[in-house]
């Protein structure tokens, strides 16, 4: 029976030191990681455990890049929907311009932040919107620089959305001068304000300090975040609780933090869920069930998920061993740069009508 246990604890194994890479702050980008390959094992016999990578070894790292409100920041202009009016709606109250925002309606939404604007010099929620259309060229050419002016406006007119937003772009120098103390001042004040993004934003930069002080106040402000919804920061609480940083080392509630993140989108935190789940570690131990979350982190494209959906499927745990599936997610995981030995192996015995099939279903989900 031990020997067994520590089998599965390979499977799944528990995260590694990633939180000490974290110096490098959160606008820093990280390619993901590769694992460490267990030893091979002939395909007859039992699979060899799964280990997360590192606290970062899935594709989205939690103190890697700072969460986004609005959306992902693209480099190409959205022409939006200049002939498309906002839903009509009998509330007076009605945010015509967030409304069109929302639907996707993003020249509409322009112009109606600046009918707004026209007629309340002081409206910052309008100056906001603005701002995060020229952040990301939607509906107008992309200008970091004009989309900083808005959130300095908005920040000033005391808007801590704008306050954190303009903080980050400060910190990183893009649409003004880089400049690390008046973004961090810009942070703390938006986190005063219990900003969400700003708290969990603040957290990664006290976090990489190696201070003890600071490492306190950041669990505050995750703590913070966290009860806010904010994903990235539900993510990092585990990852602290997992590993006994600056808190007592609990993986119930590492899995009850993951869990949550995972519930709210967060993909390193499904996976990171997916591998508790697994070996029983935090919570009541389920392998169909982890399955299921691997699968559904896999089909969104995380390499790690795929890795491990495809040892799944060549050992039968969780779910009905296939080895065309193992391959299909294997190719899906390889394309991605993440190779694994043992899959390798397990999978070369397919035919080469099965192996065109795994094919086929790998470039299925590659997505367009």
């Amino acid at each position: 029976m031990r020997r067994s246990r520590l089998a599965t604890l390979a499977l799944f194994g528990t995260l590694g030191s990633g939180l000490a890479s974290l110096a490098a702050g959160p606008a820093a980008s990280r390619s993901v990681p590769s694992t460490t390959e267990p030893a091979v094992t002939p395909p007859g016999a039992a699979a060899p455990g799964f280990s997360s990578p590192n606290a970062f070894g899935t594709k989205s790292d939690p103190f890697g890049a700072k969460p986004n409100t609005f959306g992902t920041s693209k480099s190409t202009t959205l022409p939006g929907a200049a002939t498309l009016p906002p839903v009509p709606s009998n509330d007076p109250n009605a945010d015509l311009a967030y409304g069109a925002y929302q639907r996707g309606f993003y020249v509409t939404a322009f112009r109606e932040a600046t009918k707004r604007l026209e007629k309340n010099k002081t409206d910052f929620p309008a100056m906001t919107l603005l701002a995060e259309l020229y952040s990301q060229g939607l509906g107008v050419r992309q200008d970091p620089a004009r989309a900083a002016e808005w959130y300095r406006l908005a920040a000033n007119l005391g808007d801590p959305h704008a306050a954190a937003t303009l903080g980050m772009m400060q910190i990183e120098g893009r649409g003004a001068p880089k400049d690390q103390a008046a973004g961090r001042a810009l942070l703390e004040k938006a986190a005063a304000r219990a900003d969400a993004t700003a708290s969990y934003n603040l957290a990664l930069i006290l976090l990489g300090s190696g201070v003890p002080a600071d490492l306190t106040r950041a669990i505050e402000l995750l703590r913070q975040a966290a009860h806010q919804e904010l994903a990235p920061a539900q993510h990092a609480l585990g990852v602290l609780y997992l590993q006994g940083r600056g808190v007592a080392k609990d993986t119930t509630k590492a899995a009850g933090w993951f869990r949550r993140a995972a519930d709210n989108g967060d993909l390193a935190g499904e996976v990171e869920f997916s591998i508790l789940l697994f070996n029983g570690e935090g919570v009541p131990k389920d392998e169909t069930r982890a399955a299921r979350y691997f699968r559904h982190a896999a089909f969104r494209g995380n390499a790690v998920a795929q890795n491990r959906v495809a040892r799944l499927y060549a050992s039968g745990r969780g779910v009905q061993k296939n080895l065309v599936e193992a391959a299909a997610w294997d190719m899906a995981a390889r394309a991605q740069g993440l190779t694994d030995a043992w899959l390798t192996q397990a999978v070369s015995g397919l035919t080469p009508e099965e192996k065109a099939r795994a094919e086929r279903l790998a470039a299925d989900r590659a997505g367009p």
